[in-house]
């Protein structure tokens, strides 16, 4: 029995049927390499054989009387494979716009918290895919976010892999024993034990916020910070309905580097965060709705130790809020000056200290958060006062190719948790090459998710082109050439 940080708590406490708070990793697979094909049945023996490297997989959620504590896993003594791993197929012709539909309505369905909170999907029928051939298949699957972040879910995806089709070495199922629930007795005598500690823990969080506020007023009076105030309400910035609308963008890595290079200013993640505000601006914009101030984008950041990789599941992650520069126009400018702000924001991290918010939120007594956080979940609090108009994710994968039952990975999306007053999520996963930008929106704000996905695109090849202008006035000039990756060969447009 292990209890959850009172991080993880947040997500349990937090949730309702329009706010469902599972992340999803999605990839798709090319069956070529899989001598006869791959047969569902491939696919489970897989995870009965994979699903002992992470502890994720077999444990349940017990929640204390009156949500006096924050709750506890158990392994679950009633584990059922087949009820956590399903089967489903797309109707002909399979093509992306039915796939984003199908992940669209499996992601707006909560999770059973009554059974250890995750499922997968292996969806045949993906016979019109852009980059892919007939016959491929995806593996959605959608994990609680009290179980992991965006860390542990990838590292939870590379343990159910292989790194060749056929691996040699074969792996035996090890034998699973479960355990009972604990009693209500013993789950209210912990919380008495554990309240008697809040005195000292608040303690100790009030010398770091001391800190903090110290060095957080004294970058702002020095104007090294940068105020992130959400000044203009959008469409976005609603309570949620339970509907959501799904898609995404892939692009070549070496193309994203290009840009970083050639404009010599910025960082992979800059150049992926002007994408992401150019196609708000496009798109809100062609609404009539674009504000004259700049959008804020909430990006969160992993508080893990260098040595801490594992899939051993929970939450290690604190935020920063960044703008996205819709209000520049030019996307070199806006790249320029979002790279200006997230070397702003970070040293603003680094001076409060990222550890410090997850002590603070760990201080609150679990009785008074759980109320708290019910309480402002149910009365859709944060879309009265939102703090960002979108989240943008970045979570880097492995750069060599992964197999399941033979089958390689040719694509790996994610998908996010809409909120209320943060309608729109973007992830970004790298993976073998390739960079995928999609995003998950409440249905309501926006009923057209084709249009928003011309517009990333747009916003991709206006930023592409304009690093090529960039390269080719450098050429003329007689100060010589900027330094610059290979340039790379000019791509159609696709979805994912």
């Amino acid at each position: 029995m292990k209890q959850l940080s009172h991080t993880d708590a947040i997500f349990v406490y937090n949730e309702t049927t329009n706010t469902p708070l599972h992340i999803s990793p999605i990839l798709i697979y090319d069956t070529s390499s899989a001598e006869g094909g791959v047969r569902f049945k491939d696919i489970l023996a897989r995870f009965e054989e994979r699903i002992h490297k992470s502890p994720v997989f077999r444990q349940k959620l017990v929640k204390v009387p009156f949500n006096l504590d924050s709750p506890y896993w158990i392994n679950d003594e009633n584990f059922d494979l087949e009820f956590h791993v399903r089967h489903l197929s797309l109707p002909k012709p399979g093509d992306w716009r039915q796939f984003c539909i199908l992940l669209a309505r499996l992601h707006s369905r909560p999770l059973d918290l009554n059974r250890p909170p995750w499922e997968a999907y292996i969806i045949e029928g993906l016979d019109n895919i852009t980059g892919m051939p007939p016959g491929a298949f995806a593996m959605y699957m959608k994990i609680h976010h009290s179980a992991i972040d965006g860390a542990t879910g990838n590292q939870m995806i590379e343990a159910l892999h292989d790194l060749e089709p056929y691996p040699q070495t074969q792996h035996t199922p090890t034998p699973w024993q479960g355990e009972a629930p604990p009693s209500d007795f013993t789950l209210l005598k912990n919380a008495y034990f554990n309240a008697l500690k809040s005195p000292r823990q608040a303690m100790r969080v009030a010398k770091h916020a001391y800190r903090s506020h110290k060095e957080g007023k004294k970058g702002y009076k020095g104007k090294a910070f940068t105020n992130h105030e959400v000044k203009d309400r959008i469409r976005f910035n609603e309570a949620v309905t339970p509907h959501r609308v799904f898609g995404g963008f892939r692009m070549d890595l070496q193309e994203l580097k290009y840009i970083k290079n050639t404009v010599a200013e910025g960082t992979l993640n800059d150049v992926l965060l002007s994408i992401v505000g150019g196609a708000m601006r496009r798109y809100l914009a062609e609404k009539s709705e674009l504000p004259e101030n700049s959008l804020v984008a909430g990006v969160p950041i992993s508080t893990r130790d260098a040595d801490n990789h594992n899939a051993e599941g929970g939450n290690q992650v604190a935020g920063m809020r960044l703008h996205l520069r819709t209000d520049i126009a030019d996307p070199v400018e806006r790249l320029k000056l979002i790279h200006q702000d997230a070397v702003s924001s970070k040293a603003y991290a680094n001076a409060i200290g990222v550890e410090r918010m997850a002590t603070i939120i760990d201080s609150i007594p679990s009785g008074l958060a759980s109320v708290g956080m019910r309480v402002a979940a149910g009365t859709h609090l944060a879309a009265r006062t939102p703090m960002l108009h979108t989240i943008v994710t970045n979570v880097p994968g492995p750069q060599f190719p992964m197999y399941m039952a033979g089958a390689r990975a040719g694509l790996w999306l994610g998908a996010g948790c809409p909120l209320d007053g943060t309608g729109l999520f973007h992830t970004i996963n790298s993976y073998y090459g390739s960079v995928c930008l999609a995003f998950i929106c409440c249905r309501e704000m926006m009923p057209d998710p084709d249009f928003y996905h011309q517009c990333i695109t747009g916003a991709y090849h206006e930023l592409l082109e304009a690093a090529q202008a960039i390269e080719a006035k450098a050429a003329n000039s007689p100060r010589g050439k900027v330094e610059a990756a290979p340039k790379p060969k000019a791509r159609k447009a696709r979805s994912a």
